[in-house]
């Protein structure tokens, strides 16, 4: 077999395969071989089928899968061979004539290759890169430590209304008179919260109020652009709330309170186990530890954001062979039109710019992952998930579990490799690049993710 590359502007390269018989011919033969001792066909003996008629039959059929294999494999073999950095999949080329595998070889086969493009990037300490590092200040642990003290409240009924209670009472329907409209709506245990009453006016009917109290209101106007509100409240349709914009009177049956939960040994119990802290001072400590983990999980994310930002500019305007990469991406979405590829090229090529310049710095600072650092990203992931719960104190076992079931997933599992590659990657380029360090606090930082 004859192999060819053009590749004179190192991006768009043509791969051109030249196919002889003895290529292929005794693979041909061999297939058919095979099939003859398969062969079931009447009035013949098992193996005894004519060799004539299994070509007549299957001939052209094996010669083509044979022919497509030969050169399906020749390809990638050149390409591995010559360290062709190929973007993509090959292409059958725009250039290609049709080719009549009936007829005798050589059958010539032309593939359009998108070829990376050269460049060399180098990190070293003379490059600078922001590294933000968040304060675990007083006013974040007390925060934390609210949060805590929220989730494990309880609500408690009280004799007398304020802001943000809850209420349960009975709902009647008023006529022009004030009096129960005969007919019209009465909802018992209507569960309310004047809290998120929109005007200020109907609001404040209910400040102060008391069981047992007796209050006038309007829910047309209390809701004036909620009608999916008002038919919550009244138990009808939307389509029905314009049919009742009087007013209703409510008496208050019942008023529940949220209590947060005394900052107490219970509370440090339930939040970090039995008796593993003794008082306020060690669970605020606690909670400054854990919070330092996850902020700086939070900066190395940011750092490897800043780092991208930074190579991306070192690295500048790279010439991409943009018919051939386009054609790969509408084969990828052929669900989408042109215009689809041409909106999304560019931010395509953005993310190929960066995996490029990504491999270049794993393959040099030699960065290789396991199955134990990528059983360690899906861990991480389980429990970044359980602390949006609340739960921070998740035992190892359930955890691995976790990750165990999450990594079962095939679309899973290459993502939690890239989280390894990129934990290990930030751990290195911290010290090799110059760090310009910055001490800011929560609100700045989340200010800065935009």
């Amino acid at each position: 077999m004859k192999i060819s590359f053009e590749n004179p502007d190192k991006v768009n390269g043509l791969l051109t395969l030249t196919v002889e018989e003895a290529d292929y011919k005794d693979k041909v033969d061999k297939e058919l071989k095979d099939l003859r001792k398969k062969a079931n066909i009447p009035g013949f003996r098992p193996g005894m089928v004519p060799m004539g008629l299994i070509k007549r039959q299957a001939g052209l059929q094996t010669k083509m899968n044979i022919v497509n294999r030969v050169v399906g494999e020749e390809l990638y073999k050149y390409i591995k061979d010559n360290n062709i950095q190929m973007l993509g999949e090959p292409l059958p080329s725009e250039k290609q004539v049709p080719v009549d595998l009936e007829g005798e070889a050589p059958y010539t086969f032309l593939f359009d290759v998108a070829v990376a493009p050269e460049f060399s990037l180098e990190l070293t300490g003379k490059d600078k890169v922001d590294y933000y590092d968040v304060k675990v200040d007083d006013k974040l642990i007390d925060q934390q430590v609210d949060m805590y003290a929220s989730r494990s409240g309880h609500n408690e009924k009280v004799e007398t209304f304020e802001g943000s209670d809850m209420l349960k009472g009975d709902l009647r329907e008023l006529d022009e008179d004030g009096n129960t409209k005969e007919g019209g709506i009465e909802v018992e245990g209507a569960m309310m919260m004047p809290e998120y009453i929109k005007v200020e006016e109907q609001k404040a009917l209910f400040q102060g109020t008391k069981l047992g109290d007796i209050i006038t209101f309007c829910p047309r106007k209390a809701y004036p652009d909620n009608d999916a509100e008002v038919s919550s409240l009244l138990k009808i349709d939307r389509d029905a709330v314009k049919e009742h914009e009087g007013n209703f009177s409510y008496q208050i049956l019942e008023i529940s309170r949220f209590v947060k939960a005394e900052v107490n040994q219970e509370l440090f119990d339930q939040v970090f186990g039995k008796d593993a802290v003794k008082d306020e001072k060690d669970f605020r400590e606690r909670i400054a530890e854990g919070l330092k983990a996850q902020l700086q999980g939070n900066s190395d994310w940011k750092f490897l954001q800043d780092l991208r930002k930074y190579v991306e500019d070192k690295v500048g305007t790279l010439t991409y062979p943009d018919a051939i990469l386009k054609r790969v991406m509408k084969l990828n979405n052929k669900d989408k039109d042109d215009k689809y590829v041409e909106d999304n090229y560019e931010r395509s090529i953005k993310e190929l710019t960066w995996h490029l310049a990504k491999e270049q710095l794993v393959a040099k600072h030699e960065i290789k992952i396991d199955d134990k650092e990528v059983k360690d990203a899906a861990i991480a992931q389980a429990r970044a998930q359980f602390a949006q719960y609340g739960m921070t104190d998740v035992p190892m076992e359930y955890l691995e579990n976790y990750a165990d079931d999450l990594l079962k997933k095939e679309e899973n599992l290459q993502g939690f490799v890239d989280r390894a590659i990129d934990s290990k990657l930030i751990a290195v380029l911290k010290n090799v690049v110059k760090l310009n360090q910055k001490s800011v606090s929560l609100d700045e930082f989340n200010k800065l993710l935009g």
